[in-house]
C-alpha cells in the first residue's frame, strides 16, 4: 500500500477528549473516528487490526471445534420476554418498534436468540456436544461510554455458546473454551491470566475472567507469579481428548488468581511474598457455565440415551475484539505510539523513501516494495514528500513492527537501515542481502 494514496488521517495534537492512552493513540493514528457518544467508524488502518484480531480468534474457535454462524442484530422482544430477561436486562437495552408497532430490540447478547436456532434443530444426544459462536456487533446503552473502544455503546464481540447433555459435558466445553482463550491470546502477544469470576445466583466454580496486566489497567489484580511462565498450549493440543484439556485447565487454575472484587487476603497471605504479583489489569474475555438458565424457560431440550427428554446444560463465551485492541495498545505503547505484536499490527513493514522523488531512492524503494509484497508481507511505502522528521513519527505512532529506512547515502553505498520499532534497535544490511532474505536478488 503506498501511503500517497492510503487514507491514514493522522493528528499531530492529542485529541482532548481522550482519557486514556489507547483512545488518544487510537485517533491519532486515524484508526478510528468518533461519530457520536460511544460510537465510533473503523478506518482503514484500524479496520486491517480489527480483521487480524477477527482472524486469530476463528481460528481458535475453529480449532476447538466450535462453528461460526452469524445473528441479527435487531431481535424480536418476544425471544427475551420468554427467557424472562426482557423486563429484567435494565436500561442498557436499546428497545425499539418496527412499523408494526412490535416490540425489537438491539442485541446486547444472543443467549435467547441461538438457544431458539438449537431448539429447532437440535432433538437428540446424538448431536451433541455442540458449540455455535458468530462475531457480531452490539449496542448497549451505557449510562457514561468512556475510554473509547474500551467502553462504548456500539461493539464488536465474539459469542460462543456451548450446549451439552450434562454438567459433565458442559464442563469438557468449557475447559476447550478455556484452552482456546489461552491459546488466542498467546498469539496476539499477550499474556493473559485467567481469574476465577462471580457466577451470580447460579454458583458453581465455572466463570473466568481472562485479565492481561497493563500500568494503565482498570482493576486492581493478584495473582501468583507462576503464572508468567507457564506453558501454552501448542497449535496441536488435542481438543478431542477431555482429560489432557482438563490437565491443562487445573494446571492454569492452580495457582491464586483473583481480580479485586473476588480478592481472598487470607489466601494471599499464605503466598510466599516474592511469588506474589500485584498489578493493574484489563479483562480481555470471560467466560461462563449457566446450565440450564435459558435452556429451561425455553424448552431446549434432547433426548437423552435413557430415552428421556433433558434439558440442555450451556454455557458462553465471550471475547470484545473491539475493545481488546484498545487493551493491546495500553499493554504495548510508549512515548511515541503504539508497538503493535507482529501477529495484529495493520502492515509488517513500512519502506521510508528518506527523499522520494531522487530517481535512486524511488528505483531501489520500488523494487524493495515489489519484493516484501512478493514474500507474501503486509507492506506499507511511504513516498509522501513529507520531511523525514515527520516519515520517523509517523512510522512510529502506527506502530508498524519493522521500518525500513532508505536515504540517498545509503543507497549509494549499497545500504539501507532496518529498523526495529519493538526495541529501537536498528540495523544496516546491504540492499543485495535484504532482497536475498526476501528470496529475491544474489
Amino acid at each position: 500500500m503506498r501511503l500517497s494514496r492510503y487514507f491514514l488521517p493522522i493528528l499531530k495534537e492529542n485529541p482532548r477528549e481522550a482519557e486514556i492512552v489507547s483512545h488518544r493513540l487510537m485517533l491519532r493514528a486515524g484508526m478510528i473516528r468518533q461519530q457520536a457518544q460511544g460510537s465510533f467508524s473503523w478506518l482503514p488502518l484500524g479496520k486491517r487490526v480489527l480483521d487480524k484480531v477477527n482472524a486469530i480468534i476463528r481460528e481458535e474457535q475453529n480449532r476447538a471445534g466450535a462453528h461460526e454462524i452469524i445473528m441479527p442484530t435487531v431481535q424480536s422482544a418476544d425471544l427475551w420476554k420468554e427467557s424472562g430477561r426482557y423486563n429484567a436486562y435494565g436500561p442498557e437495552m436499546l428497545r425499539i418498534k418496527d412499523r408494526h408497532e412490535r416490540d425489537m430490540l438491539y442485541g446486547p447478547t444472543n443467549e435467547e436468540m441461538v438457544t431458539d436456532i438449537f431448539r429447532s434443530y437440535v432433538r437428540s444426544y446424538k448431536d451433541l456436544p455442540l458449540n455455535l459462536y458468530h462475531i457480531q456487533w452490539k449496542y448497549r446503552d451505557e449510562v457514561r461510554p468512556r475510554f473509547g473502544v474500551m467502553r462504548s455503546r456500539e461493539f464488536l464481540m465474539k459469542d460462543a455458546y456451548s450446549f451439552d447433555l450434562d454438567y459433565e459435558g458442559a464442563r469438557a466445553a468449557y475447559n476447550r473454551m478455556f484452552v482456546a482463550y489461552l491459546r488466542t491470546f498467546t498469539r496476539m502477544g499477550l499474556k493473559a491470566i485467567p481469574m476465577r469470576a462471580e457466577t451470580g445466583p447460579i454458583g458453581g466454580d465455572l466463570s473466568h475472567e481472562f485479565i492481561i496486566l497493563a500500568e494503565t489497567g482498570e482493576s486492581a489484580v493478584f495473582c501468583h507469579r507462576d503464572f508468567l511462565s507457564l506453558p501454552v498450549p501448542p497449535e496441536d493440543v488435542n481438543f478431542g481428548d477431555d482429560a489432557e484439556i482438563g490437565g491443562i485447565v487445573k494446571e492454569w487454575t492452580t495457582p491464586y488468581a483473583a481480580t479485586d472484587d473476588m480478592h481472598d487476603e487470607t489466601a494471599w497471605s499464605e503466598i510466599g511474598e516474592a511469588d506474589r504479583l500485584s498489578a493493574r489489569g484489563i479483562e480481555v474475555g470471560h467466560i461462563f457455565h449457566f446450565g440450564e438458565k435459558y435452556s429451561k424457560p425455553m424448552g431446549a431440550k434432547v433426548q437423552g440415551p435413557d430415552g428421556k427428554d433433558h434439558f440442555v446444560s450451556m454455557g458462553s463465551y465471550g471475547i470484545g475484539p473491539s475493545r481488546l485492541i484498545a487493551a493491546i495498545i495500553e499493554a504495548s505503547h510508549d512515548e511515541s505510539g503504539i508497538i503493535w505484536p507482529e501477529s495484529v499490527a495493520p502492515f509488517d513493514v513500512v519502506i521510508i523513501n528518506m527523499k522520494a522523488g531522487d530517481a535512486d531512492c524511488d528505483r531501489v524503494c520500488e523494487e524493495l516494495y515489489a519484493a516484501h509484497r512478493a514474500a507474501g508481507l503486509d507492506t506499507l511505502y511511504d513516498d509522501t514528500d513529507q520531511r523525514a522528521g515527520g516519515k520517523f513519527a509517523t512510522a512510529d505512532l502506527i506502530g508498524v513492527p519493522w521500518q525500513v529506512i532508505v536515504g540517498p547515502r545509503g543507497v549509494a553505498a549499497g545500504d539501507v537501515e532496518v529498523k526495529r520499532r519493538s526495541t529501537g534497535e536498528r540495523d544496516v544490511k546491504t540492499i543485495e542481502t535484504l532482497l536475498a532474505s526476501l528470496g529475491k536478488g544474489g
